[in-house]
């Protein structure tokens, strides 16, 4: 009897101290942040196909080629796990290659402004829409992620429930910043409405 006691006790000792809040805001963290992950995968997985899509019509635009390829290396070499939001360094340099990322993709889009034939390209159309919807997709798992680890370092932050994180190890998580925010939070567009300069003469 006195075990259930004490049992009991602790339960509700752990529960006014906040440990129940820090477990769900840290359940939440990784919720969104493995949506984060799933849309910046998801853009991962486009590229390929946009470049392959690109070169059947700009097959000399090798320099934009390149630097998409190697963006997109960058990023698929960081161990994008869960874990990445525990170590704020490792957060930033995934992040930091997910802009670099988004200025490839920018460039080569912007290439297919020059050909008028790829723009109308049903195929490029259709990557397109998938890529701008990604882009939006990916601006909204970002914003949840940012209010979810801001309802988190609240908590690890506020007295008492500080107390609570650091018996139990709680830390406070790394977030997006305003200039990371305005480098990578901002889709690629591409206006289709724009009149494009004449192709090259030579083989188009």
């Amino acid at each position: 009897m006195l075990k259930w006691l004490m049992m009991g006790f602790m339960a509700l000792a752990l529960s006014g101290c906040g440990y129940n809040t820090l477990q769900t805001n840290d359940e939440d963290i990784k919720a969104t942040w493995a949506e984060v992950l799933n849309q910046y995968q998801r853009r991962a997985d486009l590229v390929p196909n946009l470049v392959n899509v690109v070169k059947g019509y700009a097959a000399h635009e090798q320099e934009v080629f390149t630097s998409v390829t190697e963006a997109r290396a960058r990023v698929g070499a960081i161990q994008a796990t869960p874990e990445l939001i525990n170590d704020e360094a490792a957060f930033q340099k995934f992040i930091a290659a997910q802009g670099e990322l988004t200025g490839a993709i920018s460039r080569l889009l912007l290439v297919a402004e020059n050909y008028p034939q790829l723009k109308a390209d049903g195929l490029f159309r259709d990557l397109q829409a998938q890529l701008e919807g990604t882009e939006n997709r990916i601006t909204v798992a970002r914003n949840r992620y940012i209010a979810a680890v801001k309802d988190y370092n609240v908590t690890v932050r506020s007295f008492p429930t500080n107390l609570t994180a650091m018996v139990f190890g709680y830390k406070t998580k790394p977030s997006f910043t305003v200039e990371d925010e305005k480098a990578i939070a901002r889709p690629p567009t591409v206006d289709f409405g724009t009149p494009a300069p004449a192709a090259p003469a030579a083989g188009y």
